[in-house]
């Protein structure tokens, strides 16, 4: 069994008021297409973020659209598609009543971005949704913020911004998640994070040796255990890379069982090849397993 951890599909009223996407990311017929050509039994559907809410005149509305139009999506294929819904973040009665909301239209998951507007997801904001989602078994996938991601204010860069800010923004998130005390706080709720979780597992030792450095002179506040005793409880998934090294870096922090396989569709198109990239790694045959779909089933079981 294969699912897609990481796959977008967006409505034409959120295409049209975006600056980035255009149509093809709204054909879900094509993304059948592929699926069935690359023996993908299931696809995870998640926001990719953008500044469509910015023309539609709050998040509210955005939410709106976005959420029915994948209600409909996942009724007419709810063999084919899981639903992660997004939320109106800065109001918390909204928030919580479009949380429900979604959970009775179908939707199995949440869609955050890594930031908004500078607010990472350790905000107090937040607390209320992790309630939720740890008390009913939600899974949370948090997508890299493409709009005004950290760094942006000193560098913006059609090339620069994509590669380098988004990826450090979902850093930054799991940093603050971490120092925050959410990771230890939360340990039921399954963090999703795309693109390996930024450079996160590039940094284990680093975090452990300087955070011991730093306690044995008192600067820096307890953390009641090693940083990757808690980084290790995060999911991440492949977003559509095939390159080796991330493979190696991630699944010495976090092992096969928390690493999902995902395509990072319609953004990247070689599907075949970031699934045998998963095939070639130098792992048992029941790991690659899980990382191409039986870890994400267990996390929706």
């Amino acid at each position: 069994m294969i699912i897609d951890a990481h796959s977008h599909w967006l409505p034409a009223k959120i295409i049209e008021n975006a600056h980035f996407y255009h149509k093809s990311w709204g054909d879900i017929e094509s993304q059948l297409e592929m699926m069935k050509a690359s023996g993908i039994d299931r696809a995870v559907l998640t926001y990719p973020t953008s500044d469509a809410h910015i023309k539609l005149g709050s998040f509210n509305e955005a939410a709106r659209i976005y959420n029915d139009s994948i209600a409909q999506i996942i009724s007419r294929y709810p063999r084919r598609f899981i639903g992660a819904a997004i939320l109106p973040v800065g109001n918390s009665k909204e928030v919580m009543d479009e949380f429900k909301r979604a959970m009775d239209s179908g939707f199995k998951a949440i869609s955050l971005a890594s930031s908004y507007n500078g607010i990472y997801l350790d905000e107090g904001m937040f607390l209320p949704i992790y309630k939720k989602a740890q008390q009913d078994n939600i899974p949370i996938f948090v997508h890299s913020q493409i709009v005004n991601p950290i760094g942006s204010e000193r560098v913006e860069d059609p090339l620069l911004t994509p590669v380098i800010e988004y990826v450090f923004d979902t850093t930054i998130c799991i940093g603050r998640l971490l120092m925050s005390g959410i990771l230890r706080e939360y340990d039921k709720v399954k963090f999703i994070f795309a693109h390996f979780g930024g450079v996160i597992p590039f940094l284990q030792h680093r975090f452990d040796a300087t955070y011991s450095m730093l306690r044995s002179i008192n600067f820096v506040k307890d953390l009641k255990g090693n940083p990757t005793d808690f980084l290790k409880r995060i999911y991440v998934d492949t977003s559509g890379d095939k390159t080796q090294s991330n493979f190696a870096a991630s699944l010495e922090l976090l092992g096969p069982g928390h690493i999902l396989w995902g395509s990072d569709w319609p953004a990247k198109k070689d599907i075949a090849g970031s699934i045998q990239a998963v095939k070639d790694l130098q792992i048992s045959a029941a790991d690659k397993e899980d990382i191409l779909g039986k870890n994400l089933e267990k996390i929706f079981s």
